[in-house]
C-alpha cells in the first residue's frame, strides 16, 4: 500500500471512529501529515539519543519533544483519563482546540482588562518574547487521541508558565517541569525537574531549594489538573479566581528593600528576578 493511500484510509478511519466535530478539529488531519510510525527498536534508540542530546543541550527543543513522545504512552493514557473523568477535559478531548496565532486572537487578548486570564498570558508573550507557534507538531505518538494529549501539553505550556508566574529562565522551567510531571507522569518533565535543577547557578540553586522546589510540589500535588482547563473559553476569567479555582497559591517572594523605598504595596505575587 503506498503511503499516499494509506494517509487517505488513516484519514478515513480517524473520521469513523471521531466522535468530535470534525468542524472544530483539524488536528487528525494534522497528524497524518507529520505522524512517522516507528519500531519498538526505533522507539529505543530515539529515546537513548534524545535524553543524551537533552542533557548535554537543554536548548534543544526537538530532542526533549522527542523524548517525551517516545518515553510517554503510558503517562499519555493516564492523562487522556483525567481529562475523560473530567466534564472540561472531555469537552477538550471532543473539540481538540489548538494554541497559536491562527486560533487565538492576541490582539484581543492584549485589550483585555489587566488581571484576566488572557491579559496576563499576552503580558506573559510579549515580556518572554514567546509566540504561541513555537510547539513542535507530534511526530512519534502512533495512537491519534493520544498524540492530541500530547499536543494540547505542548500547547498550554506557556499558558501554565503564565498563570504560575514563572519566566522562562531555568528556575523557572525547572519549577514548572516539577508540577508538570508530578501532574502529568511524564517522564520528560520529572527528568527535566530532577536534572534541570543540576544546571542551576548557586544563587538560583539557594533560592530554588528554599522557595521554588517547596512551592512547586506543593502546587503540583494539591492543585487541579491543569490539563482540564479549556483555556481558551476563560480569557475573560479573573486570574485570581481561576487560582482559586485550581487551587493555586502563586509563589511570593518579597523584595522588602524594594518595597520600602518605594513607599508601597505590592499587590499579589512579586518574583524575585534572577
Amino acid at each position: 500500500m503506498s503511503i499516499k493511500l494509506l494517509r487517505i484510509v488513516k484519514r478515513g478511519i480517524l473520521r469513523v471512529n471521531s466522535s468530535r466535530d470534525a468542524s472544530l478539529s483539524t488536528f487528525p488531519n494534522e497528524y497524518c501529515q507529520h505522524h512517522i510510525e516507528t519500531s519498538g527498536l526505533q522507539k529505543l534508540i530515539l529515546t537513548v539519543g534524545s535524553a543524551t542530546v537533552s542533557l548535554l543541550d537543554p536548548s534543544r527543543g526537538d530532542m526533549i519533544a522527542t523524548l517525551g513522545e517516545t518515553t510517554g504512552r503510558s503517562a499519555l493514557n493516564y492523562m487522556k483519563g483525567k481529562m475523560e473523568d473530567n466534564a472540561e477535559g472531555a469537552e477538550i478531548l471532543r473539540a481538540q482546540p489548538r494554541i497559536n496565532s491562527k486560533t487565538v486572537d492576541l490582539d484581543y487578548l492584549s485589550n483585555l482588562p489587566k488581571g484576566t486570564v488572557g491579559n496576563v498570558y499576552h503580558e506573559w508573550l510579549v515580556k518572554n518574547k514567546v509566540t504561541p507557534d513555537s510547539r513542535l507538531p507530534v511526530q512519534f505518538v502512533d495512537d491519534v487521541e493520544l498524540a492530541y494529549v500530547m499536543q494540547r501539553y505542548r500547547e498550554v505550556h506557556d499558558l501554565v508558565h503564565a498563570i504560575l508566574y514563572m519566566p522562562t529562565n531555568m528556575l523557572g522551567e525547572v519549577s514548572v517541569k516539577w508540577i508538570e510531571g508530578l501532574q502529568t507522569r511524564l517522564p520528560m518533565c520529572i527528568g527535566g525537574g530532577l536534572f534541570g535543577a543540576m544546571r542551576l547557578k548557586p544563587k538560583q540553586r539557594q533560592n530554588y531549594v528554599t522557595n521554588y522546589l517547596p512551592w512547586a510540589i506543593k502546587t503540583g500535588m494539591t492543585s487541579e489538573f491543569l490539563m482540564n482547563v479549556y483555556f481558551e473559553k476563560r480569557w475573560e476569567q479573573p486570574i485570581s479566581d481561576l487560582h482559586n479555582e485550581l487551587k493555586i497559591v502563586p509563589l511570593v517572594i518579597k523584595k522588602a528593600a524594594k518595597v520600602e523605598r518605594s513607599g508601597t504595596k505590592t499587590k499579589g505575587a512579586e518574583l524575585e528576578s534572577m
